[in-house]
């Protein structure tokens, strides 16, 4: 099973914003650690966002699934940013480093 497949095709988009958002975070004083909890928290807001200007909701029931939706959405377009970027930096590491564990 692929990211495309449990991520809403119209919210595959927050996957490259939110790299581009951890690149600036990066390069900002926010220490490291932090940078995967704050891009949750930002692909949650712009998962919210998205659900909102679909339509208020009309009552509780629609309310919850408008909640669940931002958030399971946004914390997995965020862990897909995350994982892009650290494939990434595997694919940019040098032969020599994975000879060095091995031995």
């Amino acid at each position: 099973m692929n990211f495309s497949e449990l991520i809403e095709q119209k919210l595959l988009i927050l996957v490259p914003i939110l790299y581009i958002i951890g690149i600036a975070l990066k390069k900002s004083t926010v220490n490291d650690k932090y940078i995967p909890m704050l891009l949750g928290i930002f692909g949650i807001l712009l998962a919210a966002c998205y659900r909102i200007s679909l339509g208020i909701p009309s009552g509780w029931s629609e309310l919850a699934q408008m909640i669940f939706s931002a958030v399971t959405q946004g914390l997995l377009c965020a862990s897909a940013s995350v994982y892009a970027n650290n494939i990434y930096k595997q694919m940019k590491k040098d032969g020599s480093e994975s000879a060095d564990k091995s031995g």
